[in-house]
Parts: C-alpha cells; structure tokens; sequence
C-alpha cells in the first residue's frame, strides 16, 4: 500500500472510486452532498453572528444559513471545514510521499510571461481565488458540489456549471498566456513529475 502512496501520480479510476465511495458516505451518514465552498462562506457568517449578534438575528439570511432550532448559531467547525482541512493535508501528504513536493512562490509559467513578482503573483491568486468563491456560491454550489455531488446525481445545474468551468478556465488560459500555454503548461506539468 505504501508503494502505492509513493507514485507521483495515482490512478484517476482508484481516486474516482475513492471519491464515489466517499460521496456515498457523505449522503449515508451527513445527509448532505459532498462540498468545500460552503464552510468558507459558513465560517464568515459565523464571524458575523459572533460580532454583530443582534443583526444576525434580525436578518432572515443569516437565521435560515446559520441559526441553529434550539438558539445560538452553527459551529464554524464542522465536518465540511474538517474537509477542507483534510483536503490541504492529503494534498500536502501525497506531494511529500511521491516526491514531487516543492516550495514555489512563482511558477515557471507565470513569470515568463508576467515576470517573476511574487506580489504580483500573490494578488492574481487572491483576485482569482475570490473570483472563484463568488462565482460558486452565485452557482450554488462549487466544484466539488456541482462537479462531484451534483454531476453523480446527473443534476442538469450541475453539469451546466462544470462544462462552463471548463470553458470559461480554457477561455482564460488563452487570454492570460495565449494559445502556446496549453503545451507549456502541460510540459511544466509532465516535468514536475
């Protein structure tokens, strides 16, 4: 088992089944579909209800997201955050066994065609990060909810939104490093491993 958790890169079949497998757990035993985004958003309306009480409470919003039947408001620290600490972990984890893990602020990529300013890079990463939160709480859901939950329950939303994100993320590829990024980036990417 642990030579398998040392190949830089794993089977997509075993991860599906995997992540199938997980997914039914996650409807069995939570009742909720599988996704990330939600305890992001969740921990800042946490954040609201500890600060500003009073408006929590007179905010439908924030009673129907966030108030709990009994009084008082959710936990920030549910098992959707425990995920998503989990996911940074095993990501971390599995880098480290294969081999592959490496400190980069800048990406090969990124600085040849945008120089090497970490700033800068750390400023696209924030703007795009945000982007990409607002766009999956706009879509109900992110990729891992439209994209894993929803497009197993063959949820026609769901499928709309991961074709779109596809689109919109080759779109952008073309328009940040132009139509010869596909095959840098995909040797940057065979390079690392």
């Amino acid at each position: 088992m642990l030579g398998y958790l040392r190949k830089p890169q794993w089977s997509p079949y075993i991860v599906g089944i995997g992540i199938g497998g997980l997914s039914w757990c996650t409807f069995y035993f939570m009742e909720k579909a599988l996704g990330t985004s939600t305890s992001f958003v969740g921990a800042a309306g946490s954040g609201v209800c500890a600060i500003a009480p009073d408006h929590a409470a007179s905010n439908a919003y924030y009673l129907k997201e966030y108030g709990a039947k009994a009084g008082g408001f959710k936990p920030i620290f549910d098992w959707q955050m425990a995920l998503d600490f989990a996911l940074v972990a095993g990501a971390f984890l599995a880098a480290w066994l294969g081999g592959t893990f490496r400190k980069e602020r800048v990406p090969t990529v990124w600085a040849e065609r945008f120089g090497p300013s970490v700033a800068k890079r750390y400023a696209a990463a924030f703007i795009g990060g945000f982007i990409l939160i607002f766009g999956a709480r706009m879509a109900g859901g992110c990729t891992s909810g439209h994209g894993i939950s929803g497009g197993l329950q063959l949820a026609v939303s769901s499928w709309t939104f991961f074709i779109s994100m596809f689109i919109s993320g080759i779109l952008t590829a073309v328009a940040l490093f132009g139509t010869g990024s596909f095959g840098k980036l995909a040797t940057s990417e065979v390079s690392r491993v």
